[in-house]
């Protein structure tokens, strides 16, 4: 669903965000599907983003990126280099009517544009900041870059994922920008929340490193506090607790084993028709089915998986009150009836694209519902309604702008 924006920006609160790629543009399209106005502030060149793709076609395409398309539905796009000094200026008088500006540029960076908050408290008192960065805004090694996969192994995180005898392993497609911006969202909420009753800004200064040190807080971090253990990593099953809690290949894919209660096990074994092997003493002790022999008994639960598809050991299970469940591919989660019945997934009319099928928002609010606003803006789309609806430029100003490289 879409709808025709305003040609100024409205809305209660204003978000001026300010970087490239990925953890300052999640943040911002959290808050903007809650209905604030976010301002995207990209270089004249645009946000790395628009270079990264995927692309339709596998075509390059600034415009039709799809890492940007979705991080950016819902806000209005501007371009402006801050570097220069009448970019700086432009920026600030920006963040005059802003209540939150959020960044994920280096420290460095921030202090050489005089951006960091030290430098806009005075100025802006009323004026929530949020950086994202990997290590924060203090301490040794707030200056040293990193990637996705350095990020999840300095933050702690690999080290719990992959198999037992192999190597760390990271997560998915740039979930520790994700997760930091998910923080950087909340915490501005929040931020703003207390302005209400303090009426003054302040800095919300996220560290990537610790959002994923904190990820590893529910299970590997108590153990080592209390214990001084390091863990281990569990790969596809937990031999932590009782048998099963792992994955089983079936025919067409693969099936997730949880049968935390007895009784849930038990009624597995009546769908298998009760095979002889069950009723041997060590086949019924399922922590030690867990801990000691779990590859033994996939081993003999394997025939049985391979021979049925995903759905057909689904609908067995269901019936049964068992709660195991198919692993799904993108695709089938994408065309689930239950994800449609949802509307898990939104159809955006874009300029240079046209009608992309894009995920909705992970929320649902009774009382203002998510809807599409407006697409990604295309490069420099909203200057005009930016620059000269709300700070008093003029398009002749504009053009000068563009020439000296300011947006």
């Amino acid at each position: 669903m879409t709808t025709t924006p305003s040609a100024r920006p409205t809305g209660h609160f204003t978000v001026v965000e300010y970087g490239d790629g990925i953890s300052a543009a999640h943040a911002g399209k959290m808050l903007a599907d809650f209905g604030a106005t976010v301002i995207k502030v990209e270089p004249p060149e645009g946000d790395a983003l628009r270079r990264a793709g995927p692309f339709p076609g596998d075509v390059p395409d600034p415009e039709k990126a799809g890492h940007f398309l979705y991080l950016n539905t819902n806000k209005y796009g501007v371009t402006l280099n801050p570097a220069l000094p009448t970019g700086r200026a432009i920026l600030l008088k920006l963040l005059d009517g802003a209540d939150a500006f959020i960044t994920n540029a280096a420290p460095s960076r921030l202090a050489a544009e005089r951006l960091a908050y030290a430098d806009l408290k005075a100025s802006h008192p009323r004026l929530v900041v949020t950086t994202i960065t990997p290590w924060g805004m203090d301490g040794p090694y707030k200056d040293r870059k990193s990637t996705d996969l350095t990020m999840n192994a300095a933050g702690g995180f690999s080290w719990g994922i992959g198999m037992p005898d192999g190597q760390p392993l990271q997560m998915p497609y740039d979930q520790s920008q994700y997760q930091g911006g998910l923080s950087a969202a909340g915490a501005t909420l929040a931020a703003l929340f207390a302005r209400y009753r303090t009426g003054r800004g302040q800095h919300v200064d996220i560290a990537i490193a610790e959002v994923l040190a904190c990820f590893y807080e529910d299970m590997y971090m108590p153990a080592f506090v209390f214990q001084g253990v390091m863990g281990r990593r569990q790969g596809y099953r937990n031999t932590i607790g009782r048998y099963p809690q792992t994955l089983m290949q079936c025919k067409d894919g693969y099936v997730s084993l949880s049968a935390p209660q007895k009784d849930q096990w038990v009624r597995f074994v009546k769908v298998l028709g009760e095979p002889e092997w069950t009723k041997d003493p060590r086949f019924r002790d399922r922590r030690a089915m867990a801990e000691q022999y779990p590859d033994e008994v996939d081993a003999l639960l394997r025939p049985w998986f391979m021979a049925r598809t995903k759905k057909e050991i689904f609908a067995l299970c269901e019936e049964a009150h068992v709660p195991f469940a198919p692993v799904r591919t993108v695709a089938e989660v994408a065309e689930d009836a239950h994800s449609k019945a949802r509307s898990l997934f939104a159809e955006v009319a874009h300029p240079r694209t046209g009608v992309v099928r894009q995920a909705a928002a992970p929320f649902r609010l009774t009382g203002s519902p998510w809807r599409v606003e407006r697409p990604a803006p295309t490069l420099g789309q909203h200057n005009v309604a930016v620059y000269c609806e709300r700070l008093g430029y003029t398009p002749a100003d504009l053009v000068d702008l563009h020439r000296a490289g300011v947006i």
